[in-house]
């Protein structure tokens, strides 16, 4: 076990050294000052890394949990290993099939990662101002490394298809505004980042000139990856594999139950009204708007709420973890969750985005939202992983951003459990977990792959039967599943979907892991099944792919 936690330690330590960007994202402490180099040289050495890590484990002796000594150390020495293994040899996996150099993405592509490098060290009164300048100091020569990364993948014909370009050349606006607003901050001036930041400007301006006028009429046009490539994205994204042509039967089947549900709950709160008049009249309900002003203490109290609720009864939360921190962020981003840093200089945090032109915001969704982001779902599962130095090691610790079906599945599964808790006495706040959580999860099983596959559309769903899929008819079937999205945001979903092949299914997919364990465990357990006893084995367990999730909470005594 030492020599694996060694190990471990190294390779965080050196896969944050290459990857900063992704180190400030994940928590690791010590490399804030610095960018992640996105040309050649960075991927060859991220690259080395992992076959150099893989030789490493390969040549340490396998735990025995039946041996001598101790045996829970070394049954947690055998799950360690196995996870890291896992890992490692998916990222050899992706690196073989030369999906990194050229990958351009919507929400987690390069130019996002270089957004987030700066915005995370934003911490207002307590930014850490060298480190930002260092990193304003630093982007012009990302930037050039990150073209010389796109050219050789033009060149070897793996660059992302053409939508993907042009989205990365809106986040370079994006975040050449963002750089702007930075900068006239009285805290920047007094650092020396006015003429830095604008130097970043300017790269930003010329990257996003570049990938408009030259890149992107030369990319390719075809969005639909294949199969091979979105069986790679299912390995990458959950840790699994799978039939796909039957889970996307499945979510065709999983997609009408929920519908089916939200019509017969949308008859419990507007008897005789249709689904949309029931979602409009809550829309406009003064009991569920809040003043763009008040959201933020509004969401601030629904996170502790549910701490103070849970723990102790449902959960027993660490001191630490007692408290999630509500952002409003700085740009379009979304909502989404990052766990504390490893040393606790940044704590769990909840960032929103509320658009500028919001005078109030719609809240009967909202509760399921926080729930999933905060507690139980994101700052519980993540953050536990975080602090849990009794059991897992480093590596084990900060790799929760690498399991998508075991975190955002873990994220849903919250979502419907506080349902099951209770927590939904309101039924407009139930119908907004089905229509914000569940309903577009569906949506997203049958989109993302009958997109990338170009599936047949079956008969008896209603929508253009027989028919196979295109981002044009991707378009018009959110219309018709999600609510009244402006356009802008449905087509960023499609955008989204067609730039992370597999991703989008890793919600539902992973809670469908999570509800089939917890079954078959109260089943194996009968009458003294508990579930908090359940909750906590599988959080002790850490982040891993939903395969050895399975087979590890199915092993359980």
């Amino acid at each position: 076990m030492d020599a694996l936690d060694a190990l471990a330690d190294r390779y965080v330590e050196e896969f944050a050294a290459l990857d900063p960007c992704a180190a400030t994202i994940m928590g690791i402490a010590g490399h804030d000052r610095a960018l992640t180099d996105y040309g050649p040289e960075g991927f060859a050495a991220r690259s080395d890394l992992t076959r150099r890590t893989l030789v490493a484990l390969d040549a340490l002796p396998c735990p025995d949990p039946a041996g001598d000594g101790d045996a829970a150390r070394a049954e947690a020495a055998r799950v360690a290993a196995a996870v890291l293994r896992e890992r490692l040899e998916t990222e050899l996996a992706l690196d073989e099939a030369g999906v990194r150099e050229g990958c351009l993405d919507t929400t987690d592509g390069p130019v996002q990662r270089l957004r987030y490098a700066f915005e995370l060290l934003d911490q207002g009164a307590a930014t850490d101002w060298e480190a930002m300048g260092a990193r304003v100091r630093a982007l012009p020569g990302a930037l050039e490394s990150l073209r010389a990364g796109l050219v050789r993948a033009h060149d070897e014909g793996r660059l992302s298809p053409q939508r993907q370009v042009a989205r990365s050349e809106r986040a370079c606006l994006e975040l050449r505004r963002y750089l702007a607003g930075l900068a006239g901050r009285e805290d920047a001036r007094r650092a020396g980042l006015e003429e830095p930041a604008w130097a970043a400007r300017q790269a930003l301006g010329g990257l996003a000139r570049w990938l408009s006028e030259d890149l992107e009429p030369r990319a390719p046009r075809e969005d639909a990856l294949g199969a091979d490539r979105y069986r790679l994205g299912v390995r990458d994204f959950l840790g699994t594999d799978l039939d796909l042509e039957e889970t996307y039967a499945w979510g065709w089947e999983e997609l009408a139950r929920i519908e089916a549900e939200m019509a017969s709950l949308a008859q419990e709160i507007r008897p005789g009204g249709t689904l949309a008049e029931v979602t409009a009249a809550l829309d406009a309900d003064s009991a569920h708007r809040v003043r763009a002003e008040d959201f933020l203490p509004y969401i601030q109290e629904l996170a502790d709420r549910a701490i103070a609720d849970l723990d102790g009864v449902h959960f027993d939360i660490p001191a630490p973890l007692r408290r999630v921190e509500c952002r409003l962020a700085p740009a379009d981003s979304g909502v989404y969750y990052l766990a504390p840093a490893e040393d606790l200089s940044r704590s769990g945090t909840v960032w929103w985005t509320l658009h500028p032109s919001e005078e109030e915001v719609v809240t009967w969704s909202v509760p399921a939202v926080m729930f999933h982001e905060g507690v139980p779902g994101h700052h519980l599962q993540l953050g536990s992983a975080t602090l849990n130095t009794a059991t897992l090691n480093r590596y084990q610790r900060v790799s929760a951003e690498l399991y998508p079906g075991h975190g955002e599945g873990w994220g849903l599964y919250a979502e419907r459990l506080m349902g099951e808790l209770g927590y939904y006495r309101d039924p407009a706040h139930r119908l907004g977990m089905l229509a914000g959580g569940q309903q577009i999860r569906a949506a997203r099983v049958v989109l993302d792959i009958g997109m990338h596959l170009r599936l047949p559309i079956p008969a008896g769903t209603g929508f253009h039967e027989g028919e196979r899929w295109t981002p044009e008819l991707g378009w018009e079937f959110l219309r018709a599943h999600c609510g009244p999205w402006a356009d802008e945001q449905v087509t960023f979903e499609i955008d989204r979907y067609l730039g992370r092949p597999a991703q989008a299914i890793a919600y539902k997919l992973g809670e469908k892991v999570w509800l089939e364990a917890r079954e078959d465990a109260r089943r194996r357990e009968g009458a003294a099944f508990d579930l908090k006893a359940f909750h906590r084995r599988a959080l002790d367990l850490g982040p891993m792919g939903l395969d050895r999730l399975r087979a590890e909470l199915a092993a359980a005594p």
